[in-house]
């Protein structure tokens, strides 16, 4: 099949990022993971470097979603600046550190350390994980260390963060409206680290397709993208009249479908 034929299907899963990022607040890397290496897969690109491509793909669609969503919950006073940034440095130090690591990853390794954080996300929907509040938030040195282990694992499985810093600042008895627009700012950091990070250890990789800058698969990226922000909204009305709670147990039942179809299409 012609690779431009292939194109058509990334507007398609733009469409289901964008409406699941609307109406459940979830990112997109959960679904374009594991579907991006299947799609990578079925066009014959380099097996060992299929898993870094969608992750490098998926971290720099973050960045337009994540900026979207921060307007957003800043303009509803739901943004906590002060804890921003502190946590910011030891955000970006860990995304870019994670990108060296994920790259020096072998495919199936790097595969299956994300379907099992995918396990970890859909179980806390599933049985609707909160931690509860035991401590104030850290100062400087303790935000930069949370910082730092949130972006490493968000580099390596290509989310902005939220299924982590989420409980964090819950954890710390941050309010959760707060604790959920503070983690939206968050993700722009982990994004632009890890694409900038995705970027420069994918440069001159062999055996990479037309069209790719790093580890980041531009067609993907743009036609992605374009859909899923105009999706996004449609997603969000819905949420107000769909039956959220019952939804997020099939999403979670998602994730790990899809997930274990990416280990299947690289086990074939």
């Amino acid at each position: 099949m012609d690779l431009n034929v292939w194109w058509l299907a990334y507007p398609v899963l733009g469409a289901v990022v964008g409406f699941f990022a609307g109406l459940l607040g979830v990112g997109g890397g959960g679904i374009m993971v594991p579907l991006l290496t299947t799609l990578f897969v079925a066009q014959g690109f380099p097996f060992d470097q299929v898993v870094h491509m969608a992750l490098g793909t998926s971290m720099a669609g973050i960045v337009l979603t994540s900026m979207s969503s921060l307007r957003a919950h800043h303009q509803h006073g739901a943004v906590r600046w002060d804890i921003v940034m502190g946590i910011t440095p030891g955000i970006l130090l860990g995304t870019f550190c994670g990108t060296f690591i994920a790259s020096r990853i072998d495919t199936l390794p790097l595969a299956i350390f994300f379907s099992a954080f995918m396990g970890y996300v859909s179980l806390q929907m599933l049985i609707n994980v909160k931690p509860k509040p035991s401590r104030e938030v850290p100062g400087l040195v303790g935000l930069s260390a949370a910082g730092a282990g949130i972006g490493g694992v968000s580099a390596l499985v290509a989310i902005g963060g939220g299924s982590l810093s989420v409980p964090f600042m819950t954890w710390c008895n941050v309010k959760m409206q707060h604790a959920i627009g503070t983690s939206s700012a968050i993700g722009l950091p982990i994004a632009v680290a890890g694409t900038v990070g995705y970027m420069i250890n994918g440069w001159g990789a062999p055996g990479m397709p037309p069209y790719t800058l790093g580890y980041i698969y531009l067609p993907a990226l743009v036609l992605v993208s374009a859909v899923s922000m105009a999706m996004a909204p449609v997603g969000a009305r819905l949420a107000h009249t769909l039956p959220v709670p019952v939804l997020k147990k099939i999403f979670a039942g998602v994730l790990i479908s899809l997930s274990l179809k990416m280990l299947h299409s690289l086990l074939g």
